[in-house]
């Protein structure tokens, strides 16, 4: 399946979902590889089969087999981590203090440049609503040099992949029910 397949699968209802996931598709502000891997990574992030393989379909071709393992490493580290990080967060207490004791070493070795594991990081925290760790990714890649114009597509991406996920589970459902 390809986005074109994808975005005609987007019901009527959904129009703006739909014509918000061509214009992204086409963003200039980020690199062709930061464009692909946040869609590649927030696609596997909305845990929708149909999204993730039309995606991959479409921008695994754009990327080098290090910089889609990257994506793909961005979003299952980030899994783990927006759970446990968001606890520590909306729990408080000791255990922000306390060590994670969770490994995390794709963070310092990922395989592309830091600024774009980090933005794949960030965007897929967005995703996943962990605000420490939205907060934690944004502050690196805009120290990496990254311009606000540059993380907010990167979320724009993000918030579309994951409202067509829902978009198409939701028909789904309602399809089964009928």
């Amino acid at each position: 399946m390809s986005i074109e397949n994808l975005k005609n699968s987007v019901p009527d209802y959904a129009k703006d979902i739909r014509l918000n996931l061509s214009s992204l598709a086409g963003e200039v502000s980020l690199t062709t590889q930061q464009r692909a891997g946040t869609f590649i990574a927030t696609a596997l992030a909305s845990r929708n089969a149909e999204v993730t393989r039309a995606v991959l379909a479409e921008f695994g071709p754009q990327m080098s087999e290090e910089a889609l393992t990257a994506a793909k490493a961005a979003a299952s580290i980030m899994a783990m981590n927006n759970v446990y990080y968001r606890f520590t967060h909306l729990v408080g207490g000791d255990y922000a203090r306390m060590p994670a004791k969770l490994r995390m070493n794709v963070m310092a070795k990922p395989g592309v440049e830091r600024a774009d594991f980090e933005l794949w990081s960030l965007a897929v925290s967005a995703v996943n609503g962990c605000g420490m760790c939205m907060e934690s990714h944004e502050k690196v890649v805009r120290e990496a040099g990254l311009s606000q114009e540059q993380v907010q597509a990167a979320v724009r991406i993000a918030s579309t992949v994951h409202a067509v996920a829902c978009i198409l589970d939701g028909e789904e459902a309602m399809a089964a029910s009928a």
